[in-house]
């Protein structure tokens, strides 16, 4: 089974923490930094990709904490 990153997403006035094809949303913050350092704990811990999203709209950073071989194949 393929494991469901994690993304940090505007949620309202607040700030959420979402998994890859999820449709609701895990717990709500206040702010973004809260979510952030929920989502990379997690992330951490599990193995995961964790992207965070901008007030924009748009996936401003991503941080990997898989095992991310290097070099990559191909």
């Amino acid at each position: 089974m393929a494991k469901r990153n994690i993304n940090t997403v505007r949620s309202g006035d607040g700030w959420a923490n979402r998994r890859d094809g999820a449709e609701r949303i895990s717990k709500r913050y206040d702010t973004q930094a809260e979510a952030i350092a929920d989502a990379r704990s997690t992330a951490m811990r599990e193995g995961l990709e964790h992207r965070i999203q901008g007030r924009d709209g748009k996936f401003r950073e991503s941080n990997s904490y898989g095992n991310d071989p290097y070099p990559p194949a191909g």
